[in-house]
C-alpha cells in the first residue's frame, strides 16, 4: 500500500458523533479508502477484472452502495457502451458526486433494506456495502441480487471481516491501524473514526459471508482477495 506523507492529503475527518456519509466524507472518500484499506488498489484491480470478464453485452452492471462511483468507473473504461451501468446509493452527497463522475450511468436512491432495484444484471457489486446494513437484512439483499442476475452472472462481495481467532483477529486489527498511522492519520483521527463506526459498521466472519452467498443460491463461491481483516468473494450463478 502506498504511504502518504502528512502534507499531501486532505482527509482530516473527525466525526462529531456516529458515522455519516455526509458531504465532508463524500469529498474525501476515495482518498480515505485508499489510505485506510490494506492493498486497496489490488482489490479494485481484481474486482474490475472479474466484472469485465463476466459482463454480458446488453445487460447491466449494478453497484450496490456505489458511493462516488469508484467501482464502476474503471469497469466502464474497459467495457464502454457494450453494457449499461446502475449505481444504488442512499447518501445524497454520494449520489450527486457519482452522477458527476459517471454521467452515462443510471442512479437510484434505494434503501436496500426495504427494496431492491429491478435491473437485468450480469454483474452485481457490493464493495464495502453490506457491512453498513443491519445483519438481519443481508441475506435478503444477497438473495435478491442472485435473483436479479442472469445465468453465468457474478456477485462480487468485498467486506471488512472478523477473524475466527481472537488473538490473530487482534493482530490483524493492530497491523491495520498501524498502517493507517503510517499513511498520515493521527492517533486522534484513527480513534475518532473507529469510535464513530461502532455499531454502524458491523463486520462478520468470512464464513458468515460465504454462507450468505451459498444460501442465496450461488454454487461456485470463492475468496478472491484477502488482506488482513478485509476480504472479497466471487459468487457465480449457474
Amino acid at each position: 500500500m502506498e504511504h502518504f506523507s502528512k502534507n499531501n492529503h486532505k482527509d482530516h475527518t473527525l466525526p462529531p458523533g456516529k458515522w455519516e456519509f455526509n458531504a465532508e466524507v463524500t469529498d474525501v472518500f476515495d482518498e480515505m479508502l485508499e489510505r485506510s484499506i490494506p492493498d486497496y488498489l489490488g482489490m479494485r484491480r481484481t474486482t474490475t477484472e472479474f466484472a469485465v470478464r463476466f459482463a454480458q453485452p446488453g445487460t447491466y452492471i449494478v453497484d450496490l452502495g456505489c458511493s462516488r462511483g469508484a467501482a464502476l468507473k474503471p469497469i466502464a473504461a474497459e467495457l464502454g457502451s457494450s453494457v449499461s451501468y446502475a449505481g444504488i446509493e442512499v447518501s445524497p452527497p454520494m449520489l450527486a458526486a457519482a452522477s458527476t463522475e459517471l454521467p452515462f450511468a443510471e442512479f437510484a436512491d434505494t434503501d436496500l433494506r426495504h427494496d431492491y432495484p429491478e435491473y437485468d444484471a450480469s454483474v452485481v457489486l457490493a464493495v464495502l456495502t453490506l457491512q453498513f446494513i443491519p445483519i438481519e437484512y443481508r441475506q435478503k439483499i444477497v438473495s435478491e441480487a442472485y435473483d436479479s442476475l442472469r445465468t453465468g452472472g457474478v456477485f462480487l462481495l468485498v467486506e471488512k471481516i472478523l477473524g475466527y481467532d481472537s488473538v490473530t483477529n487482534e493482530l490483524f486489527i493492530e497491523t491495520y491501524l498501524e498502517r493507517k498511522g503510517a499513511n498520515g492519520y493521527s492517533p486522534e483521527e484513527i480513534n475518532r473514526k473507529r469510535e464513530s463506526l461502532e455499531g454502524v459498521l458491523v463486520p462478520v466472519t468470512a464464513g458468515w459471508n460465504e454462507d450468505l452467498l451459498r444460501l442465496a443460491g450461488f454454487r461456485h463461491v470463492e475468496c478472491y482477495w484477502r488482506h488482513l481483516n478485509f476480504a472479497g468473494w466471487i459468487g457465480i450463478k449457474e
